[in-house]
């Protein structure tokens, strides 16, 4: 059998099977971050991601953006999770015949987004490689009231989000705001019950918090946020690398973010009992259920 026959999450399962830790794990796989223990009041927070010229970015990519890129979805990561990031190494594979100029841009970007939210670039590798691959590890700090996970999201919850969806290959993967502020702003201020970051898709990363609550959940077609570049609202469901923030909380809860004025979140959906799966009501009112559609590497 190959990796390809056997698909991304399946692999992932296959892993975690075999992952043992101790007590210093507050979360292990399975979430945006590692939970750590820490001190009396905050846990660290831990997450790498790598991208892979060819996969996450093309030759013909500003590579200012794209070093940008590689460390802002690490960021979207801890905030997901309500932390604020600290430190990060940076590890890189690169073609021999590469440009100095070329990686001096890369750098650029990436100590840039670093800068931007006050993040210490401490160390990484090198490496030579067949095409371009960065890979960023980051660590991040969260008090432990604000930890949001995505197995806690309970029927009734409203299901909510941050900004706009669909066609983010025409130029939103390489030009998004990780949504630290926004991340930062709810869980100081209200009780938000789970959280996510869209990378892989509005409807399979939902998927995510509903397989690790144990519920089911219901989206309104007509609430879905469109971004400009959206071929339709199915591509707005589906299209990954929106870096975007999907989180639920109590009607009560909703309805006071809703009425705050710093930030704009939209509700799309609400949480319903495992039993009732995920469905989508279309634009004729009508129930349909929906499929875990989104990106998968394999």
């Amino acid at each position: 059998m190959r990796i390809s026959d056997l698909g991304e999450f399946e692999l992932i399962k296959r892993f975690k099977k075999k992952i043992r830790t101790n007590s210093s794990v507050v979360e292990g796989s399975g979430d945006d971050c590692a939970v750590l223990k820490f001190d009396k009041n905050s846990y660290q927070l831990l997450t790498c991601d790598m991208i892979v010229e060819g996969v996450d970015f093309y030759k013909t990519d500003n590579l200012r953006l794209v070093g940008a890129k590689a460390l802002g979805i690490s960021i979207s990561d801890i905030s997901a999770c309500g932390g604020v990031p600290k430190h990060a190494v940076v590890s890189l594979g690169l073609p021999k015949n590469m440009l100095v100029s070329q990686v001096d841009l890369l750098a650029r970007g990436l100590f840039d987004m670093a800068g931007r939210f006050d993040i210490n670039v401490v160390g990484g590798d090198i490496s030579a490689s067949g095409k371009l691959v960065i890979d960023v590890s980051l660590l991040g700090e969260v008090e432990k009231n604000n930890l949001c996970l995505r197995r806690g999201a309970k029927t009734g919850d409203i299901i909510m989000v941050t900004g706009e969806f669909g066609g983010s290959i025409k130029g939103k993967h390489l030009k998004f705001t990780p949504r630290l502020k926004e991340a930062r702003f709810l869980v100081n201020n209200f009780k938000i019950n789970s959280m996510i970051d869209v990378s892989d898709g509005l409807v399979q990363d939902l998927g995510h918090i509903l397989k690790q609550s144990l519920v089911g959940a219901v989206l309104y077609e007509s609430l879905i946020p469109l971004s400009k570049q959206a071929k339709n609202s199915q591509d707005a469901l589906c299209s990954g690398e929106e870096f975007e923030l999907l989180f639920t909380a109590t009607r009560e809860e909703a309805s006071k973010i809703i009425k705050s004025t710093k930030y704009r979140f939209k509700v799309i959906g609400e949480i319903m009992p495992e039993s009732f799966g995920l469905r989508l009501i279309n634009y004729k009112n009508r129930y349909s259920r929906f499929k875990l559609k989104g990106y998968q590497h394999f």
